[in-house]
């Protein structure tokens, strides 16, 4: 299975850290958030990523390069200054994504969970994508959307983690250009065809300062710090 990484983002909200980094760049437990990503994707056996990315984009190509140095090889997909939204990113991605459902995760989360839980998963027939939720967080208590058996529902009591799998063909009629995934994801979830788990982990949304460094604190409290 192939893995996309979203990474062009903006990150307004974590300003003045991004503006002289990209937001993957910035660093947790001692290594850049999208490194924690690449680290635990390999671990599971994914060795082929996708990563797109605008805003700074240089600096994250200059850093990961080709991505031998972490057992991974990566194909990047650059994205205008203004990036393409996360639907708009994985339509301009598809050549590279092939025609096999692949793996998506937010740049800008962190879980210690094992990402194998993720890549041994396998979209049921006919579904559009197959997507993680987990419990709400103090800064989103209202939640996006709703498991009712194994299919996803558009009820907000959950949190969308950020990771999903997606199959290609649902981005076909993704216009091109600047796209949000949540219509898409709603207009799915209205014919029956995304499926979910819920993720039971200690799952953070990397959306601010305080919170990377509340991260941080954390992994320098359990002694789970690069060296």
């Amino acid at each position: 299975m192939k893995a996309m990484i979203l990474a062009a983002g903006r990150g307004e909200r974590m300003r003045p850290l991004t503006d002289q980094l990209p937001k993957p760049l910035l660093s947790v437990g001692g290594k850049p958030l999208i490194v924690h990503h690449i680290e635990k994707l390999r671990a599971a056996g994914v060795t082929e990523l996708v990563i797109n990315y605008a805003w700074l984009g240089h600096k994250l190509v200059e850093f990961l390069e080709d991505g031998l140095a972490w057992g991974v090889q990566i194909a990047w997909s650059p994205e205008e200054s203004g990036g393409l939204e996360t639907a708009g990113g994985i339509k301009k991605a598809l050549p590279l994504l092939g025609r096999e459902p692949f793996l998506v995760v937010n740049g800008d989360i962190w879980l210690n969970a094992d990402y194998s839980v993720f890549t041994e998963q396998r979209l049921n027939k006919d579904a559009m994508a197959h997507l993680w939720l987990v419990d709400n967080p103090p800064q989103h208590p209202q939640g996006d959307f709703k498991l009712h058996r194994q299919l996803v529902v558009d009820e907000p009591e959950m949190t969308f983690s950020g990771i999903g799998i997606y199959h290609p063909d649902a981005f076909h009629d993704v216009p091109d250009g600047p796209q949000k995934l949540a219509p898409f994801l709603r207009a799915w979830m209205g014919m029956g065809t995304v499926t979910g788990s819920h993720l039971v982990c200690d799952w953070r949304d990397i959306g601010t300062p305080e919170r990377l460094a509340d991260l941080d604190q954390t992994l320098q409290n359990r002694g789970e710090y690069a060296d």
